[in-house]
């Protein structure tokens, strides 16, 4: 008897039958910019088909992800002012706060997330509070926490803290628990890497260092076990989602975390990634529809339960076309 391992893929129908990993609307998470001082929406140029929403934006374009049947939305904000203390990252009526709100109006079944960053509300555009040019951990951890309690009394379904300080999730966790919202989930930027992939998100979202770099807080690139380490203390510390970020590049890692954790694992495909094969669609040098559905099928054969990618409308949209 010999192997024809071609008779399972000779149709469509076939393939269609065995195939072993499939793809849902439902799998992925759409990232939105709000911004307080934008009008109407302002396209990125950077990131070809994505902009800053104003907030009157903002009940359309998650009405429109509900429709097509996204799994969540998560929100980064662009405020009017910033300061040394992020004070407005915390404020009841900051643009994140009043997002979620206008959000959870239009569609109360819809998954809101938000980043609990504080790089788009400082100055410096560093990720927490520095003393001299370092940043300052633990006093971080005190204005993340805020800044996650803020965004559940707004009605966050999930809170995701990226400044990858050390002890983070577990700072929200408590924090959440403390002030009566332990429904609130947390995600945890478990392995997210010190990365050239993050520069249209910069742009986007005016959160560029002003000197410096982020290396000494985000993971180094060349290391996967300290990365394992990363994503067990945020198990530990109460996490209820994990995270990879980069995606493309990091595929082994996506792999590390579903083998070495039960949670739920979110890879982030990230504005590179996206703006890379935007270029080339442009140009005519690749299919855009065929390369992001097989770039997202890659992160979940990888592992990832969720993927979060700016790809989200238009991949909903042809996979509700087939």
């Amino acid at each position: 008897m010999s192997d024809r391992l071609r008779r399972l893929r000779r149709t469509p129908g076939l393939r269609n039958l065995v195939r072993e990993t499939r793809l849902r609307a439902a799998d992925f998470i759409y990232p939105i910019f709000v911004s307080e001082t934008a009008t109407e929406p302002e396209p990125i140029p950077s990131m070809p088909g994505q902009s800053r929403l104003p907030l009157t934006a903002v009940a359309a374009k998650v009405k429109e992800a509900q429709r097509l049947g996204l799994g969540a939305i998560l929100f980064f904000g662009l405020p009017r002012e910033k300061d040394d203390n992020a004070t407005s990252s915390c404020a009841p009526h900051g643009i994140v706060q009043r997002a979620i709100r206008t959000a959870k109006e239009a569609c109360p079944e819809m998954v809101l997330m938000t980043d609990v960053c504080v790089c788009a509300y400082t100055p410096h555009g560093h990720c927490g509070v520095l003393k001299g040019h370092e940043v300052d951990n633990d006093e971080t951890l005190r204005l993340l926490a805020n800044m996650a309690v803020s965004h559940a009394e707004a009605g966050a379904d999930v809170v995701a803290p990226s400044s990858m300080m050390d002890r983070q999730v577990g700072a929200l966790r408590e924090a959440l628990d403390e002030r009566g919202f332990m429904e609130t989930a947390v995600m945890g930027y478990s392995a997210k890497f010190a990365s050239a992939y993050y520069g249209p998100f910069r742009d986007a979202a005016d959160s560029a260092p002003s000197f410096g770099d982020r290396a000494s807080y985000q993971h180094d690139p060349a290391n996967i076990r300290h990365a394992r380490r990363e994503i067990l203390a945020d198990e530990r510390e109460g996490a209820d989602i994990l995270m990879v970020k980069p995606g493309i590049a990091y595929l082994d890692v996506v792999r590390l975390a579903r083998e070495t954790s039960d949670l739920p694992i979110a890879a982030y495909n990230v504005s590179g990634e996206y703006s890379m094969i935007k270029a080339a669609a442009e140009r005519g040098w690749l299919d855009e529809r065929k390369v992001v559905l097989e770039t997202l099928t890659a992160f979940r054969r990888a592992g990832a339960d969720l993927v979060i990618t700016y790809h989200a409308l238009d991949a909903a949209k042809w996979l509700n076309d087939n």
